[in-house]
């Protein structure tokens, strides 16, 4: 029901639903151990489960998810008169590291972006790979509005893109010429499979930008974030450092190094709160040392003192 209630009232995504699912099993499987069902669990008990999660080494943000998930629970519990108490109101939850964001150079971005022009085995996949990374560069999405996109939203060539996000929130992100000459390379590629395979096997016409055989129709997350960690180590870079979220950070990064509104990059990440894009404030400590001892009076070497 709390499930349910997610995806039908706050729009939640599939990925959040499956999240929250992940996480309320354990902490049911849990309970039940104990001999304790979520009826009548405590705040204790609550926090006992916490504990545990603690000690079986989980990140401080992955017990933070969790306590999110069974707050979300009891809040919907109490809300439909299911409990006539809250136990998880007024529990505390694990402190989050605050960490820079880990982001690649442009140079390394630039990288990249050659690896998908070489890297693929047939033209398709070159020109595949290329849009998908001149896309993801171009405008910051999140992997799974990417894989998601359909192609309707890519016709006509668009100096923007409808997104959906996260809740089903839409944005329009801005593309890059770059993006846009090579969507329009891949678009003529892609129409030209599909109306081969209706020709040959019968196969409907895909909604999907990036279409492939599997149960969602396009290419999943965890295939994207296979595919690009090969792409990495063809531009000669380690694979560990980078991921698709890793691109997102470089793609905001670089905005704001280059002068960028902060608002304007919240816009495009669809951050609903701007707390979460000050994050990548860090870049602009280099910016404003440089532009001190560039311009600052006192700044300027003493001429008397010599070289």
């Amino acid at each position: 029901m709390f499930l349910e209630a997610q995806a039908a009232e706050r729009g939640a995504a599939l990925n959040s639903l499956l999240a929250y699912r992940r996480d309320l099993t354990d902490y049911l499987a849990h309970l039940r151990a104990k001999g304790r069902d979520p009826e009548s669990a405590t705040r204790g008990e609550i926090e006992a489960y916490l504990i545990a999660c603690e000690a079986a080494g989980l990140a401080a943000s992955t017990r933070a998810r969790r306590l999110a998930a069974i707050r979300g629970l009891y809040r919907f519990a109490y809300d439909e008169g299911l409990r006539q108490d809250d136990p998880s109101i007024r529990i505390t939850g694990p402190a989050k590291p605050k960490s820079l964001p880990k982001t690649l150079t442009e140079a390394e971005v630039d990288a990249l972006l050659d690896a998908a022009e070489e890297m693929g085995r047939t033209e398709t996949e070159r020109l595949r790979d290329t849009c998908l990374m001149q896309i993801l560069y171009a405008t910051g999405m999140r992997v799974s509005e990417l894989v998601g996109l359909p192609v309707s939203a890519a016709r006509g060539d668009p100096r923007m893109l409808l997104v959906r996000g996260k809740g089903g929130k839409e944005r329009m992100v801005p593309l890059s010429p770059a993006a846009r000459a090579a969507l329009t390379v891949w678009l003529v590629r892609r129409d030209e499979d599909e109306a081969a395979a209706r020709v040959s096997k019968g196969v409907p016409p895909s909604p999907h930008l990036f279409p492939s055989r599997g149960k969602s129709g396009h290419f999943t997350r965890i295939w994207f974030h296979s595919r690009l960690k090969l792409l990495a180590a063809h531009a000669g870079l380690d694979p560990a450092r980078v991921s698709p979220h890793v691109l997102r950070h470089a793609f905001a990064t670089h905005l704001l190094s280059g002068g960028a509104d902060l608002r304007a990059i919240q816009a495009m990440l669809g951050h609903s709160d701007i707390s979460t894009t000050e994050i990548y404030t860090h870049v602009l400590e280099t910016r404003l040392r440089e532009l001190v001892l560039t311009h600052h009076p006192l700044a300027k070497p003493d001429p008397l003192e010599g070289p």
